[in-house]
Parts: structure tokens; C-alpha cells; sequence
């Protein structure tokens, strides 16, 4: 949802870095106009990829597992065009003067299979489809002027007319991404009833309204991800967070809706947006915009580890604690992203979002800039011509995924009524496009669409998965979930099917899960067989490798796949029988008196990145398993894990 015509946009703050983005000083300049994309048609875009689509490492891949790079836009008009005031169908009272009727913007203006073929002209091969939860539930048959240039919708729903867009899309070649922008049609920003999932409805509902969805379009393996909520973001009084454990915690929300979707279509994405705003905007009151920066100490886990892509938003008139508001509330003297260099621009858009796609992290995964965008046509704004220039340069060089804001239009005689969208269609159903004539945004979207990027098979990368307890469980195993609770009273944490246990913190719940050097690429750690819950000593029966202290230790031919613990001393280790032989000898691991985990300038086995700040951490190498625990109660260590015994794998 672009944040333009608002009074209060409201987003956050919080930290990480990274040196993966070199942009060269000036380079956002071209000295001759870069070349328009070569279109594809239907066919040759459906020929050239097939669903579902998965992550290896910073990259989505199609089926065959290659690179699939999410080139999109934002087809919006489903979430809705209302402003909130007035008549839903006067245009003064609608966004831009444009009334979609809650369905995708144009369809009264344009048939379809034209629609779609500018969006062949303009290079993309996916789209970002914003819906309303309200549409699920609109039983009334949208007006006949709404889809006036498509009278094979007349009589339909808004979820039918959806439907329709939905299978036109898809069977044009393109990937569609389901993206849940609102609770109510109203359009659109700060205080509008639509800041968090569970604004204006509950986090249940919403979970429904999602399965709902997935369940409907499973069968289409060219629906390829679902976009789980736009521009989280503060309400009159409460902020969303990142981990406290509450009814606003994004992070608890966003992962059991991700976990319950992929057990209904295990083929979807599941898209992650980040914190959009914290916080009072007022000077010497704590405000910002997070973004994906808490995924740096607080990455999800999802029950299958190749569908986790997380988003974010960046527009010009916005800023890392600026709100976007022009005057009057919400408005601040904050810097703008448009006031920044260069330089400053890269870094603060790594330390935002792209610091997510460094290599073997516990948090890497693909990033998707799934809404930016700029006034075009008409504009005469120097600063947000820079930007976009600045910005695009940016996502080309880092080769990023995106998806521009937004796609379809209206104008009159030529002059759009949004002139942020790529298309614009007038009564008569005249198509004025980015491309033609007049446009200044043309260059930047051109280099941009036809940046090199990488291309052809991805290798398979190792996942690293953060078991988090501070709260509750974590239970990411679909084996597990199948069986009755295996520690009832504590807090338990199961890795992903086919990952072991790779390292835990001190006191504080968090653990590490890997699959990286197990025999065989992308082969699972465990084999068939009971899994086992360990309690006691019974099973340390090689040696007292841990003299003085409690010992938990899985069963010969068993790796630790998971674990409880109560007020954080260490209850019980989960145990499953091993895909291979594994080896008896190993060597203890100690961590009572400060972090042991393998070097940081590896440049993997999650090293470099904090997955219990605060605490110390134990991590098994990556040709290791974790096969036994040691702690104790005396000294006043309170139980909590001391010692890890690490066997090789092979």
C-alpha cells in the first residue's frame, strides 16, 4: 500500500549491517536511455519456468531449481480505494479519483488479455495481487460498470472477480503472489483500521481468512506465495514488536499463520514483511521504521526451510524515522530516504532489508522489495527523480527481487490521475504506458528490469534455523506435530524434519538447528524409527565426559533434534534415530564462561550473526551433531545448558 496521500504513516527501528552491497559513487546515471525489456508472450513466459517456486540460500527457485526472480508489480484495487469518508463510489472520496469497486483497478477500462499484455510490455513476470479480508466474505454482485470493459464478470462477487484475475494471470505465464493488504476496503494509511493483522478482526480470523485462500488456489502451482500482511504498523495505541510474546507480537503471528498455511498447501512462499512503524512521531519520543532489522537476532522457522521470503517497502518521501506526513500529525524533521547520499542510501537499505541475503546465517533467505515506486509522469520532483535513480541502482546492483507500486492507472487525454502507475487507461480504453513518451521513470525501470542477474540452476545451500523458547514452543517439525506433546509443562523447541541440533544458548531457550554437512546433498539427518525422549543419565553409558555435572544424552545411533526446558534449566532432549552410522567417538564442547562456536570469518555455520544475544552460545561444528547436554544446579548455574557433546557425522 503506498504510503502517498496520507496524514500519518507510521513505521521502525533496530540493528544489523552488512558489507554485501557496493554501489559505485555516481553510478545511478547513464548516459544514454537503457533499452526496453523484450517481451514475452503468454506462452513463452509459462514455457520458460513451472511452480511451485522454494528458496535455496538468498534465491527463489522454480521447480527444476532455477533462479526465479520475482520481477513484479502491484496489480492493487481489491484491498480496496475508499479513503475512508464520503461515498465508497463518489471518485473525490476515492484514492487518485480512481473507484475499483474492490476489485483489481482497470477491468471497467480495459479487457484482460489487454491488461496483461502490458504487463508482457513491460517485462515482468510475476504479480503482486492485494485483496481485502473483507472480499472473502462480500457476497454482493459487483456493479456492471465496474468491469464495463469485461462483461463476462457481470454478476460476480469481488472473490469471483479475483478468481478470474487470478486464473488470467496464471494462465498468461505469470506468478501470482496473494497478498493480504487490509481487513476493511478502506484506503489507505496511519490510522485506518488496517495496521496490524488482527486490527478490526482477530489473529484467528485472520488465520482462517488465509487458509481459506490457500485452500482455494492450491491446485494452481503458478499461485506462488502468500504475502502475509502489508505495512504492519502502529495503532492509536499500541505498537506491533518483534518477539515479546503478546497479542501484537508480529513474529509469533506471521510464523503459526506461515506454519498452518504450509500444512494446507505445502507449495506456497511464505512472504515476511517486516516492522513499517514504531513508536509516537515526536521529537524526544522513541519512533522509527524496524524493517527486517530484528530478523538479524530473531529469523523464523518454518516447518519446511526452502519457503521463508521476507519483504520490504521503501518510497522517497519516507525515511528510516521519518513518517511520510507532509504537516500536522505524524510529520517530523527526520531525513527523508530521498535527502540521503548515495552511500548513505545503500547502507541504510542494507541495514533495513538486503543484509538478510548474506550467505549461511540462520537469517538468510530471499529478500523481495515488494512495494516502491514514484510519481512519473508530470513530476517535477528533483529530490524523488534522484532517489528512484539512487534506488534502482541499488536493487540492480544487489540483484533484488521487487515489485513496483503500482501498476494500473486511469488518465484523461493523457494526464494520469495516479501518475505513480506504470499503465493508464482512459474511458475508451487507450493504454498510456512508462514507455512511451514523457515518462522520466522509463530509464530507471529499463536498467532495472534487464539488470544482469543470476541465472540457472542454484546449488542447494545448507539451512541454519533459530529455535527461539523465550515465549512458548516451537515445534517446526511436521513429525512431531503429528504426536501428542513429548515434554508437557515445558518449553519445547523441534527442529525442522530432516535437521539435527546444531548448537544452544545459555539461559536464555535458544537453540541452533543446521542440515549443513550431512552425508549427501540435501539428504535429512534422521532416518526411520522411534524418536526418543531423554530425561536422565540412563543412555551415558561411553565414559563420564562431564564430570560433576547432570548429563542428557540420546541413545546410540541418535542425534538431538530437539529440546525442553523449564524457567530455562535444561528437562529433556529429543532424540531421533540417524539417516547413517554415526561414529561414538566426539569431544565436549564448554560454553559456561563464554561463546564457543566456530570461527567468524568462516563466512557460514551462522557464526557471524547473534541467535542469542546476550547469552552465551555452544555450537557443534558443521560435520558435527549434538549428542549429549551437560548442566547443573550447583554454584547457582540454575540447570542451564554448561556443556555440548559433539560427534562427527562421518
Amino acid at each position: 500500500m503506498t504510503m502517498r496521500r496520507l496524514a500519518l504513516r507510521l513505521l521502525s527501528v533496530a540493528t544489523a549491517l552488512s558489507a554485501l552491497l557496493v554501489v559505485p559513487p555516481g553510478a545511478a546515471s547513464a548516459a544514454v536511455p537503457a533499452a526496453a525489456p523484450v517481451p514475452l508472450t503468454g506462452a513463452q513466459l509459462a514455457a520458460s519456468w513451472a511452480g511451485p517456486l522454494s528458496t535455496r540460500g538468498r534465491y527463489i527457485v522454480d521447480a527444476a531449481g532455477n533462479r526465479f526472480k520475482l520481477r513484479a508489480g502491484n496489480w492493487s484495487g481489491a484491498q480496496g480505494t475508499w479513503q475512508g469518508s464520503g461515498s465508497t463510489t463518489d471518485p473525490a472520496d476515492n484514492q487518485a479519483g480512481q473507484v475499483s469497486y474492490n476489485l483489481p483497478l482497470g477491468l471497467d477500462r480495459a479487457p484482460l488479455p489487454e491488461i496483461l499484455a502490458g504487463f508482457h510490455s513491460l517485462g515482468l513476470n510475476s504479480v503482486r495481487l492485494p485483496f481485502a479480508d473483507a472480499m472473502i466474505r462480500d457476497t454482493a454482485a459487483v456493479p456492471d460498470a465496474a468491469v464495463a470493459a469485461n462483461p463476462q464478470l457481470r454478476g460476480s462477487t469481488p472473490l469471483q472477480v479475483y478468481d478470474a484475475v487470478v486464473a488470467a494471470l496464471t494462465a498468461d505465464g505469470f506468478a501470482v503472489v496473494l497478498n493480504n493488504h487490509t481487513t476493511t476496503y478502506r484506503f489507505c494509511c496511519g490510522l485506518d483500521g488496517n495496521e496490524r493483522w488482527n486490527s478490526s478482526q482477530s489473529t484467528q480470523q485472520w488465520e482462517e481468512d488465509w487458509l481459506f485462500m490457500a485452500n482455494r488456489y492450491r491446485d494452481n502451482k503458478r499461485v506462488v506465495g502468500a504475502d502475509l500482511r502489508n505495512e504492519v504498523r502502529r495503532d492509536t495505541w499500541d505498537d506491533p514488536n518483534w518477539g515479546m510474546g503478546d497479542g501484537h507480537d508480529e513474529y509469533a503471528a506471521f510464523e503459526e499463520a506461515g506454519n498452518r498455511i504450509l500444512q494446507a498447501d505445502p507449495d506456497l512462499l511464505i512472504i515476511m514483511e517486516g516492522i513499517n512503524w514504531q513508536g509516537i512521531p515526536l521529537a524526544g519520543l522513541p519512533h522509527g521504521r524496524p524493517m527486517l532489522k530484528p530478523v538479524a537476532t530473531l529469523s523464523n522457522t518454518l516447518i519446511d526451510s526452502g519457503k521463508l521470503v521476507y519483504s520490504a517497502h521503501f518510497y522517497a518521501y519516507t525515511g528510516s524515522a521519518n513518517t511520510g506526513a507532509g504537516s500536522g500529525p505524524g510529520a517530523t524533521s527526520d531525513p527523508r530516504y530521498e535527502d540521503l547520499t548515495p552511500e548513505q542510501l545503500a547502507a541504510v537499505v542494507d541495514e533495513e532489508a538486503l543484509f538478510v541475503t548474506r550467505t549461511g546465517q540462520h537469517f538468510t533467505a530471499p529478500v523481495w522489495i515488494s512495494e516502491f515506486g514514484a510519481g512519473g509522469r508530470g513530476s517535477t520532483d528533483a529530490k524523488e527523480h534522484a532517489w528512484l535513480d539512487r534506488f534502482t541502482t541499488i536493487l540492480a546492483a544487489h540483484d533484488t527481487d521487487f515489485a513496483v507500486w503500482p501498476l494500473v492507472g486511469w488518465h484523461n487525454d493523457g494526464v494520469p490521475q495516479d501518475s505513480w502507475a506504470l499503465l493508464h487507461y482512459d474511458r475508451a480504453g487507450r493504454r498510456l504506458s512508462i514507455e512511451d513518451p514523457g515518462d522520466w521513470r522509463a530509464d530507471d525501470w529499463n536498467r532495472l528490469v534487464t539488470a544482469p542477474s543470476y541465472t540457472g540452476r542454484v546449488p542447494d545451500a545448507p539451512h541454519w534455523n533459530l529455535l527461539a523458547l523465550d515465549h512458548a514452543d516451537q515445534n517446526v517439525s511436521r513429525h512431531m506435530l503429528a504426536l501428542p506433546d513429548w515434554s508437557s509443562g515445558n518449553r519445547k523447541g523441534n527442529c525442522p524434519d530432516g535437521q539435527r541440533l546444531s548448537g544452544l544458548g545459555r539461559g536464555d531457550g535458544r537453540g541452533l538447528c543446521t542440515d549443513a554437512g550431512q552425508p549427501g546433498t540435501g539428504q535429512p539427518a534422521t532416518g526411520p524409527g522411534d524418536w526418543v525422549t531423554v530425561t536422565d543419565e540412563r543412555y551415558v553409558t561411553d565414559g563420564d565426559w562431564a564430570s560433576g555435572y547432570n548429563k542428557l544424552q540420546c541413545p546410540a545411533g541418535h542425534l538431538a533434534v530437539g529440546y525442553s526446558v523449564h524457567d530455562n534449566a535444561m528437562v529433556a532432549l529429543l532424540c531421533a534415530p540417524a539417516a547413517t552410522a554415526l561414529p561414538a567417538t566426539g569431544r565436549v564442547l564448554w560454553f559456561d564462561r563464554g561463546d564457543n562456536r566456530p570461527p567468524a570469518d568462516t563466512g557460514a555455520d551462522s557464526a557471524a550473526s547473534d541467535w542469542a544475544p546476550g547469552s552465551y552460545k555452544g555450537q557443534c561444528a558443521s560435520g558435527e551433531y549434538v549428542v549429549g547436554v551437560a548442566m547443573t544446579w550447583r554454584w547457582l548455574q540454575g540447570g542451564v545448558p554448561d556443556a555440548l557433546l559433539c560427534r562427527p557425522l562421518g
